[in-house]
């Protein structure tokens, strides 16, 4: 297939949808490469919590920023897109079509189409805001947010921490409204995006996610935390799968508790990034069971 222009093949969906063997059977079929936009999977270190593909899972077919960094490290949408980008202008000397696959909204965007230039992050400046977080509470930096940037204040979901603390960072450290930044124009892309969200009816999906928790506290998912249980600070531990246990294992509630809020949160989880998704336009929602040959329909056309 020789294409008059090179095409990014972008599969989302929520977790636990089905996008792993989907992508794997789709890259084999176009012997082409994976791009991973999962931020969770960037880690080396954590595997199970992350639902990270095994050497079998991923089927032979190269895997892009999966064990590409360490926990230590905060590898932002920002860093991501100028790696990304730098990647993909490589793989299209010899590819026609890539395949960027995961469920992290942002680090999707900022492949497709580019992210807003952005200070550098203040991490001093950052750590003061987390401990103000939590001693004074998430309402009081929204009100400080609201005096600094009201515009933005106005858009911004103000129940989420790290997008308050990272607007409010910037207003601090660069004296301007987060939403001056905001403005840029966003660079043109060199290659077509097909995008592509997979989706499954509410039950189904939810039994999926219930399933896969099953299975990853099976393949020793607490272990994995216990691991890292003092570095619980960092940012790729504050995510799901890893901060309900944490919660147990202070004694907060038992682990009949832990094991309902793991499988809650997740559910609420994938809610949220259907609404993320929905909320972007031009993506096709397609079922996996579908999925394989309507995409490459739509490849064909």
């Amino acid at each position: 297939m020789k294409l008059s222009k090179k095409i990014l093949l972008v599969i989302v969906g929520p977790t636990a949808v089905g996008k792993t063997a989907l992508c794997v059977d789709l890259a084999k079929h176009l012997q082409t490469d994976i791009i991973s936009a999962d931020s969770r999977q960037f880690y080396r270190e954590l595997s199970i919590g992350t639902a990270k593909p095994s050497a079998e899972e991923q089927g032979g077919v190269k895997h892009h920023f999966i064990d590409s960094h360490s926990v230590e490290e905060y590898f932002s949408p920002g860093d991501f897109e100028r790696e990304s980008t730098k990647l993909l202008n490589t793989l299209f000397k010899k590819k026609d079509i890539v395949i960027a696959t995961g469920g992290s909204g942002l680090y999707i965007k900022a492949l497709m189409e580019g992210l807003d230039e952005m200070p550098e992050a203040d991490l001093v400046l950052r750590e003061n805001l987390n401990a103000r977080l939590k001693t004074d509470g998430l309402w009081s930096l929204f009100s400080e947010l609201k005096t600094l940037d009201p515009d933005y204040a106005a858009k911004v979901d103000s129940k989420n921490p790290q997008r308050v603390i990272r607007a409010l960072e910037v207003c601090l450290s660069t004296g301007k409204p987060y939403s001056e930044f905001r403005l840029a124009t966003k660079p043109e892309r060199p290659f077509q995006v097909i995008k592509i969200c997979l989706e499954r009816p509410r039950e189904e999906l939810y039994a999926r996610i219930d399933q896969r928790m099953d299975q990853m506290l099976a393949e020793g998912l607490m272990a994995e935390a216990k691991v890292f249980e003092d570095k619980q600070h960092l940012y790729a531990l504050k995510t799901l799968g890893y901060k309900e246990i944490y919660g147990f294992l202070r004694g907060e509630y038992d682990e009949a508790e832990m094991i309902r809020l793991l499988k809650r949160n997740n559910r609420h989880y994938a809610k949220k990034q259907m609404t993320w998704f929905r909320n972007q336009d031009e993506f096709s929602y397609l079922h996996p069971s579908n999925a394989f040959v309507e995409i490459l329909k739509r490849l064909e056309a």
